[in-house]
C-alpha cells in the first residue's frame, strides 16, 4: 500500500471521525482533496453551486444530529464564501469543520493571486483554525479541529495550502479515537439549594427555554406541572416544547404574542432553562431569576440573575425536582393558557381561508388585502395541517419566521431549523437540502421567501441533481416583507423593498423539478397537498399578499402612529398624489 499524501490522511482521519458527506465547491488549491475523497467511499461529495450553500447545509446537518458537519471551499473567494454559513453555525453552536484551499506556501505572504490571510478572516467565526504549514502536522491538526468542533459545538477550519495537500503525509489517520462527553454536568449542591430555597418562597413561577432543553423536554413539562408554571420558549425550543404541553404559551418579542409576554411580565420567579434569549427589552424587570446553563459564560448575560445553575438541563431538573414545593394554586398558569387561547383563535381565524366574514374583519380585508390575495398565514397553517409527524421545516428570516412561529403547530418529533441567531437571509432552501440528504425519506419542507430564495436559487438545481425531494414553498409577496414592515413602523412608506419576481414554478421546471404556482385561495390547499405527495424535489410558488400585518405583542403610540402615516402616504403614492 503506498503511503498517504496529506489530503488523503485529512480524508481518512474525517471518515474514521464517521463524517459520511461533505459540502462544497472544488477549485485549484483542493484539488489534491477532492482526489482524496474520490477514493474514500465512506464519505459522499455534494457539489453545490455556491460554498455559503454547503455550509449552511452542513451546519443543518451538525444541528439535526450533533454530529460534525463539514463544508469545504478552496483558496480565497472560495473560502470567503463559506463565511456566512460559518457565522451562522458558531450563532447556533453547532460542530461544523471548515475545509478551506490555500495558495501554494512558496508565494504565501506576496500578495499573490486570490490570496486571503484565511487565519484573520476566520478567527471570529471559529473555535479553532490552523493552517497546514507541513506534513508533520498531519493528521494531528485535523483531529484536533474535529475533537473541538464537537467539544465545544462550534465551527472549527483547517486550511491546506495547493503544495502541502499532494506531499506525503508524517503518518497515517486518526491517531486515536475522538473522544466525546456522555456525562451530563449537576450544578454544585449548594447552588441547587439556592435555586430550591428562592423558588419555594418565590410564588408564581414561570418557565423560559430554549433549544438546550432538547434532550430534557419530559422533565421541563414535570417541572411545569409540580409549578404550576407556564411554558414560554425562544422560536428555538418551540418544535421542542410546543406539541402535547398543556402549560406552552408560546414565544415572546416581535415574533410573539401577548400571553407569553404576560406570562413574563406576572411572574414573581422567572427560570430560564437552556436559553440565550438574545433580546434584553423584552425579559421582565424586578423578578427573582434562576438561570441554568451548561456554559457559565452564558449566565446572566442577558438580564440579571439571582441564582445561576451551571449544569446540562435534564440532570439539573432532575435533581431540583425532588425538593421543590408541589403547588396548587393554578390561577397564574391558567390566567396565561387562557390568553394564549384566546390569542391562537384570532390566529387561526386569520389563517382560515374565507373567515373574515365579521364587520371588523371585512374592513381589515379592504384596507389590507382588497384584492383577495392568497393569506400566507394559511400556507403556513395548511402545511403545518398536511405535514408528517417527522417532518424538518426549515424558515427563510423575516416575515417566514413570523409565518413559522404562529402557525406551524409542531407534532412530536418534527423539527424546525432557521438562521434564528445570525439572522442570515436565503438560509432556508440550503438547511434543506442539508436536513434532506441525511434522509431522503423523511419529508423536509422549506418556508422560502422570495428575497431570500433568489439569493441562493441557483442552489435549487443541487435538489436536482443529487434526487433531494425537498419541498421549497416561495411565499411569493414581491417585496423583502420584515423590511417594509419596519419602515412602516418608522413613517417611511416602502422603499427599495419591491422584488420584480419570475415565474418561479416555471424555474423549477426548467432545473428538472416539479413547479405549481398558486394565485387563488380556492386554490391553495390541493396545490399544496399535491406538492407534498410528488417525488422527487418540488417548488410551489405562492403569490400572497403583500400588506399583510403581524403585530408585535405590544408596540408604542409612536410605532402605530408611524405605521398609519406610512400607509395613508403609501396609498397617495398609489394614486399619483403624495405630497
Amino acid at each position: 500500500m503506498s503511503k498517504q499524501n496529506v489530503s488523503e490522511s485529512i480524508v481518512a482521519t474525517l471518515a474514521d471521525a464517521g463524517v459520511t458527506q461533505i459540502w462544497g465547491v472544488p477549485g485549484g488549491a483542493l484539488n489534491s482533496f477532492n482526489d482524496a475523497l474520490s477514493k474514500e467511499k465512506r464519505i459522499q461529495w455534494i457539489g453545490v453551486r455556491h460554498e455559503e450553500v454547503g455550509a449552511f447545509a452542513a451546519g443543518a446537518q451538525a444541528q439535526l444530529t450533533g454530529k460534525l458537519g463539514v463544508c469545504a471551499g478552496t483558496v480565497g473567494p472560495g473560502a470567503v464564501h463559506l463565511l456566512n454559513g460559518l457565522y451562522d453555525a458558531a450563532m447556533a453552536h453547532c460542530p461544523l469543520l471548515a475545509i478551506t484551499g490555500q495558495v501554494p506556501l512558496s508565494v504565501l505572504g506576496t500578495n499573490s493571486h486570490q490570496e486571503v490571510d484565511l487565519d484573520f478572516l476566520l478567527r471570529d467565526c471559529t473555535a479553532y483554525h490552523q493552517t497546514i504549514y507541513s506534513p508533520a502536522q498531519v493528521p494531528s491538526l485535523t483531529q484536533i479541529a474535529v475533537q473541538r468542533a464537537l467539544a465545544e459545538s462550534m465551527p472549527t477550519a483547517i486550511t491546506i495550502p495547493g503544495d502541502i495537500g499532494p506531499k506525503p503525509a508524517a503518518g497515517g489517520a486518526l491517531q486515536h479515537k475522538i473522544f466525546e462527553s456522555r456525562q451530563e454536568s449537576v450544578p454544585a449542591e449548594e447552588h441547587l439549594q439556592e435555586a430550591i430555597d428562592l423558588i419555594n418562597a418565590g410564588g408564581k413561577v414561570t418557565v423560559f427555554a430554549g433549544l438546550g432543553v432538547e434532550h430534557a423536554r419530559d422533565e421541563v413539562l414535570e417541572l411545569a406541572d409540580k409549578l404550576k408554571a407556564p411554558v414560554g420558549c425562544s422560536l428555538r425550543g418551540k418544535d421542542i416544547l410546543e406539541a402535547e404541553n398543556p402549560s406552552y404559551v408560546g414565544q415572546v418579542g416581535l415574533i410573539g404574542n401577548p400571553a407569553c409576554e404576560h406570562a413574563l411580565q406576572s411572574c414573581d420567579v422567572l427560570l430560564l432553562i437552556g436559553t440565550d434569549f438574545p433580546y434584553i427589552p423584552w425579559y421582565p424587570k424586578g423578578k427573582k431569576v434562576v438561570q441554568i446553563d451548561v456554559s457559565p459564560a452564558r449566565l446572566g448575560r442577558r438580564t440579571h440573575v439571582d441564582v445561576g445553575l451551571i449544569g446540562h438541563s435534564r440532570s439539573t431538573i432532575q435533581a431540583l425536582l425532588p425538593k421543590l414545593d408541589a403547588r396548587t394554586d393554578t390561577q397564574h398558569l391558567e390566567a396565561a393558557t387562557g390568553r394564549y387561547a384566546k390569542w391562537r383563535a384570532v390566529q387561526d381565524s386569520h389563517a382560515e381561508i374565507g373567515a373574515h366574514t365579521g364587520v371588523i374583519d371585512k374592513i381589515e380585508q379592504k384596507i389590507d388585502n382588497p384584492q383577495g390575495l392568497i393569506r400566507p398565514e394559511s400556507v403556513a397553517a395548511i402545511l403545518s395541517e398536511l405535514s408528517d409527524d417527522d417532518a424538518v421545516f426549515t424558515a427563510d428570516v423575516g416575515m417566514c419566521c413570523v409565518w413559522a412561529s404562529r402557525f406551524l403547530k409542531m407534532k412530536r418529533g418534527q423539527r424546525l431549523l432557521g438562521s434564528f441567531n445570525h439572522g442570515s437571509m436565503a438560509n432556508a432552501m440550503p438547511q434543506a437540502l442539508g436536513a434532506q440528504a441525511l434522509d431522503r425519506k423523511r419529508q423536509v419542507i422549506s418556508l422560502s421567501g422570495d428575497g431570500g430564495f433568489t439569493m441562493l436559487m441557483g442552489d435549487f438545481i443541487t435538489a436536482v441533481s443529487y434526487d433531494l425531494p425537498i419541498k421549497v414553498i416561495v411565499f411569493n409577496n414581491g417585496r423583502l416583507g420584515m423590511v417594509k414592515m419596519e419602515e412602516e413602523v418608522e413613517g417611511i412608506p416602502e422603499v427599495a423593498v419591491e422584488l420584480k419576481n419570475p415565474d418561479f414554478s416555471a424555474v423549477a421546471k426548467a432545473c428538472g423539478a416539479t413547479g405549481y404556482r398558486v394565485e387563488k385561495p380556492a386554490d391553495l390547499r390541493d396545490t399544496l397537498k399535491r406538492a407534498l405527495e410528488t417525488d422527487g424535489p418540488v417548488l410551489v410558488d405562492v403569490v400572497t399578499n403583500p400588506n399583510e400585518i403581524s403585530m408585535p405583542p405590544h408596540y408604542t403610540v409612536d410605532e402605530a402612529w408611524g405605521f398609519s402615516i406610512a400607509k395613508v402616504k403609501e396609498m397617495l403614492r398609489s394614486h399619483g398624489k403624495e405630497e
